[in-house]
């Protein structure tokens, strides 16, 4: 499993544009991916399940890959939200 962090930066946090971008790319990997802030974790490929985590903007949340090409997979991961959230 690959893990990091990554604060987010957007003023409105993860809501529905980013939380569904979000989810579309997770879905596009081979591996699971997992969203958790403050203990609570949500799948990153449930819209509902990021968006009830509530992140706001200057949040640090967790990311973790497993599975498949997952060090190539956390490496896109993070790129893609440091680009888009």
């Amino acid at each position: 499993m690959k893990e990091f962090t990554y604060k987010v930066t957007d003023p409105e946090g993860f809501h529905a544009r980013p939380a569904g971008q979000l989810v579309k790319f997770a879905q596009g990997l081979d591996s699971d991916v997992t969203i958790s802030l403050d203990g609570r974790k949500a799948d990153a490929r449930k819209i509902f399940a990021i968006m009830g985590l509530c992140v706001k903007q200057d949040n640090v949340i967790t990311v973790s890959v497993s599975g498949g090409s997952e060090e190539a997979n956390a490496a896109s991961l993070k790129a893609f939200l440091e680009k888009s959230v």
